[in-house]
């Protein structure tokens, strides 16, 4: 299978540069999963598009801001983007200019209130970092790190994507990016959910590098994912579980979401779980088109780029042509795509 065969074109006009004023406002392509047919409502109507007794599973992760501008004593100004954290001083992080980054180089910010030390290079790509300032990393990400928004957004981050840039559910801190599909949810949509006997419940995955690094093999099989750490509680679990026991519908909102359902029901978690313990764990599941899906029956996610994963795994459970398809309708009626795009839900 060659991963240039996942294309379609998409005129930068049509990448959302900014998110909208209200989350739920935003369009939702209704697609059949069987025919492919598809239609057009607002992400508000959601409750009327599912029924009493299916289970929606958001992705509680918390976006840090992950993005530094540093300075050498010389002048020299580095952006680090955090990759990974190691505790409460360490991390991990893309450099650039990676070149003229040395292990034992000190850097500060602007104000020379917080200071780093390069401890490692690690690969060609990341080095590994210390806070030897008198702050917790958290802190310092806190004080001078700006919102990690994707590079197609072609702005920098404001103090308006400090809170649109997390979704709803957002509680336990760790991803570099959005796990986008939540971003339309309100807390008022969430409630007529309930209300309408719907269960919303969540887990954890946080959005690594990955998500910003293109696919290296133009062979789709070829193919690896970086490692991502997801946590699941038991209560989730029971929900699931019922739900699949019961021939009810699962519904996951996201990419991420789906990987990590899908890597618990393979686990064999979905059948056996410890009731008083919360289960992490890493996965590196690849979804591509021939994968069988064994936990979610409907799934709510965004628009994404071409020859991505992302876009893999929708064309895995909807199917290639059906998926291209829709993607070429959603540009002739002028959907907005990518991070504060519009969504899909595919039933």
């Amino acid at each position: 299978m060659r991963l240039n065969s996942f294309d379609y074109h998409l005129p930068k006009s049509l990448i959302a540069q900014r998110p909208l004023e209200d989350r739920s406002a935003s369009r939702l392509m209704v697609i059949d999963r069987a025919t492919g047919a598809h239609d057009t409502a607002a992400f508000r109507d959601l409750p009327d598009l599912l029924s009493p007794g299916d289970v929606i599973v958001t992705n509680r992760s918390r976006v840090i801001r992950a993005r530094m501008f540093l300075f050498k004593p010389s002048g020299g100004r580095f952006e680090f983007f955090v990759t990974r954290i190691h505790g409460c001083s360490r991390f991990s992080a893309l450099a650039n200019p990676m070149r003229r980054i040395r292990p034992g180089d000190e850097l500060s910010d602007e104000t020379g209130e917080i200071t780093v030390r390069v401890v490692a290079r690690e690969g060609e790509r990341e080095v590994l970092v210390k806070v030897v300032s008198p702050h917790k990393l958290h802190k310092v990400l806190d004080m001078i790190g700006h919102v990690p928004l994707p590079p197609y957004i072609q702005r920098p981050d404001d103090e308006f994507d400090h809170e649109r840039y997390q979704t709803v559910f957002a509680s336990s801190r760790g991803s570099v990016a959005a796990p986008t599909a939540g971003l339309h949810f309100t807390n008022d949509l969430v409630s007529m959910l309930e209300a309408g006997g719907i269960r919303v419940v969540s887990l954890a995955l946080h959005v690594g590098l990955g998500t910003f690094l293109p696919l290296d093999h133009d062979e789709v099989e070829m193919n690896e994912l970086h490692r991502e750490m997801y946590a699941v509680d038991s209560s989730t679990l029971r929900v699931v579980a019922d739900a699949k026991h019961q021939g009810r519908r699962v519904i996951a909102v996201g990419t991420t979401v789906t990987r990590v359902l899908e890597t618990v029901m393979a686990k064999g978690l979905i059948d056996r779980f410890d009731p008083l313990r919360e289960y992490v764990g890493e996965t590196e599941l690849f979804i591509y088109p021939g994968y069988e899906f064994k936990c979610i029956d409907r799934l709510i996610t965004n628009f994404h780029l071409p020859q991505s994963s992302l876009l893999l795994l929708v064309c895995a459970f909807l199917g290639k042509d059906k998926t291209l398809d829709c993607y070429r309708a959603a540009v002739e009626k002028k959907y907005r795509f990518y991070s504060y795009g519009d969504a899909m839900l595919i039933r």
